[in-house]
């Protein structure tokens, strides 16, 4: 039985990593022990980053959503306590969005908020 090599899997794996780490410095683009370590670790920061992204919106929207409220005399917390209390459930993207382009609309939701409070 003929002995099979495994050169073309091999050689297809490393023009996968070389392919990835395009755009790389120095030897991390060219060489592949190198290459390799640049992907994982830029995939592992890709991972991380995805994670973050959420994490910086949300704080984001809070942020636009408390500065609109304390504009309109009410803090944070009580604001999203009216809110929920008023049993008015929009999501803090939406209450930003709000805040942001239509002053009009968040300064009624503030309203409802205080009188159920």
């Amino acid at each position: 039985m003929a002995r099979i090599k495994g050169a073309l899997n091999t050689r297809k794996r490393r023009k996968a990593v070389l392919k990835a780490a395009k755009g790389y410095f120095g030897a991390k683009s060219k060489h592949f022990k190198m290459a390799k370590q640049a992907v994982m670790k830029s995939g592992n920061y890709a991972f991380i980053g995805r994670k973050l992204r959420k994490r910086d919106f949300r704080r984001l929207w809070i942020a636009r959503i408390s500065a609109q409220a304390k504009a309109n005399g009410i803090n944070y917390s009580k604001f999203m306590n009216g809110l929920k209390k008023a049993g008015i459930n929009l999501n803090r993207k939406m209450l930003a969005e709000l805040a942001v382009n239509d002053k009009a609309a968040f300064a009624a939701l503030v309203e409802q908020a205080k009188a159920a409070l």
